[in-house]
C-alpha cells in the first residue's frame, strides 16, 4: 500500500467500491456489476443513481484535456455553464480516477442535487462538508481539493493490494507502454444525462434524461462509445450505483433475497480482508518448512523434488496448450 501523499491503484470490484463509500460515511448504497449491456438489467436494480464505466484508454480516440471550450468531445457536447447543482472535478493526480468517478455519481445524487429523486443518497457528514466547501470552486481547483483530501485518499488507499516490493505511486517506462484503463461516470442531473470524466475540461451533456429514461439513454451512449473501439475489443467493465438491495428486500419482505445479499456482503468482507493482507512472509515460512522437510529426507532428495515439480509443470502446460513449442 502506498503511503505519503500517493494514490494507489484499486480494483474495479463491486465489493471494493461498496466498502469504500461506506468508509466515507455513505449510507444504503451499493455497486452491482452489469454482465449484459441492456436497459432491462439496469431497470431491474432500480433505483439506479448512475453507472461507472471502465475502459481501455486509447490516446488517439481521446480529446486533449485543454480548457478550451471550442474542442468538442467524440459524442455529446461540453456543458461549459452547467447547473450549480452539478458536481464535476478535473482529475489532477494519477490513480484517482476510480474514486473520482464513484464520487461523481454519489455527490450528484444527494438531496441538495436532486429534489425529484424519491431515494436521495445520504452522503454522510464528511462528504457533505467536502461538497459544501468546494461548491464554488472551478473544476480544476475542485479536483485539487479532492486529491488533497486525506479522508478520501485514505479510504481509497485502504483497498490497494498489499505489496512489499512495488511502490504503486511510481510508474516506470513499462507502465507507460502498457495498457492504461480509465473510469468515468454517467448520471442524470437536473434533467440531463451527463458523462463525467475527470480528464475532460468540462462535463459532457448527452441531452435530456429523466431518472426513468436513464437506462435506455445511458445504454445508447455506451454502445456508441464502444463502437468507436476496434472490432473484438472486450475489455470493458460496467457497474451500476444502486440503492442497497438489502433495504429493498426488507421493504418488500423478500427473505430469500435478503439472505442472498447478506451472503454477498460476507463474501465481500472476506475478499477485502485478503486484499489488504500481505502473505509474503507466510509463504516464505511455508517454503522454508517444505525445503527443510525435503533436506531431512536425505542428500539429493531436494534436487529430485525440484526436477519432478518442473516436469509436472511442463506436462500441465502442454496439456493446456500454453507451452511454447519450437
Amino acid at each position: 500500500m502506498a503511503d505519503g501523499g500517493g494514490w494507489s491503484t484499486i480494483e474495479s470490484d463491486e465489493g471494493v467500491f461498496t466498502s469504500l463509500i461506506e468508509n466515507l460515511g455513505v449510507k444504503d448504497v451499493q455497486f452491482e456489476e452489469l454482465i449484459s449491456l441492456d436497459a432491462d438489467t439496469i431497470r431491474s436494480l432500480s433505483p439506479v443513481y448512475g453507472v461507472i464505466f471502465l475502459f481501455k484508454w486509447i490516446r488517439e480516440t481521446q480529446q486533449p484535456t485543454s480548457t478550451s471550450s471550442t474542442t468538442s468531445p467524440p459524442s455529446g457536447t461540453y456543458d461549459t455553464d452547467p447547473s450549480p447543482n452539478l458536481f464535476f472535478a478535473n482529475q489532477t493526480i494519477q490513480n484517482a480516477c476510480g474514486t473520482q468517478a464513484i464520487l461523481s455519481v454519489i455527490l450528484n445524487n444527494d438531496p441538495s442535487s436532486s429534489s425529484t429523486n424519491p431515494f436521495p443518497i445520504n452522503i454522510g457528514p464528511e462528504l457533505h462538508s467536502f461538497k459544501d466547501f468546494t461548491a464554488g470552486f472551478p473544476p480544476d481547483l475542485r479536483g485539487e481539493a479532492l486529491s488533497n483530501s486525506e479522508l478520501i485518499r485514505s479510504a481509497h488507499n485502504a483497498f490497494a493490494r498489499a505489496s512489499p516490493f512495488v511502490d504503486e505511486t511510481v510508474r516506470n517506462n513499462q507502465d507507460e507502454e502498457g495498457d492504461v484503463y480509465h473510469f468515468i461516470a454517467y448520471t442524470p442531473v437536473d434533467g440531463k444525462l451527463y458523462e463525467l470524466d475527470g480528464l475532460q475540461p468540462h462535463p459532457i451533456s448527452h441531452g435530456g434524461c429523466t431518472a426513468e429514461e436513464f437506462p435506455e439513454k445511458v445504454i445508447e451512449v455506451l454502445r456508441q462509445r464502444i463502437a468507436r473501439y476496434p472490432e473484438g475489443e472486450t475489455r470493458f467493465n460496467l457497474m451500476a450505483v444502486v440503492r442497497d438491495l438489502r433495504v429493498t428486500a426488507k421493504e418488500i419482505g423478500d427473505v430469500e433475497a435478503l439472505e442472498r445479499e447478506e451472503r454477498k456482503r460476507r463474501a465481500w468482507a472476506w475478499e477485502n480482508t485478503l486484499r489488504r493482507s500481505n502473505f509474503v512472509g507466510f509463504i516464505g515460512e511455508v517454503l522454508k518448512g517444505v525445503v527443510g522437510m525435503k533436506d531431512a529426507q536425505g542428500e539429493g532428495k531436494y534436487e529430485e523434488w525440484v526436477e519432478k515439480a518442473k516436469g509436472e509443470t511442463q506436462r500441465k502446460l502442454m496439456r493446456s496448450g500454453k507451452a511454447d513449442v519450437c
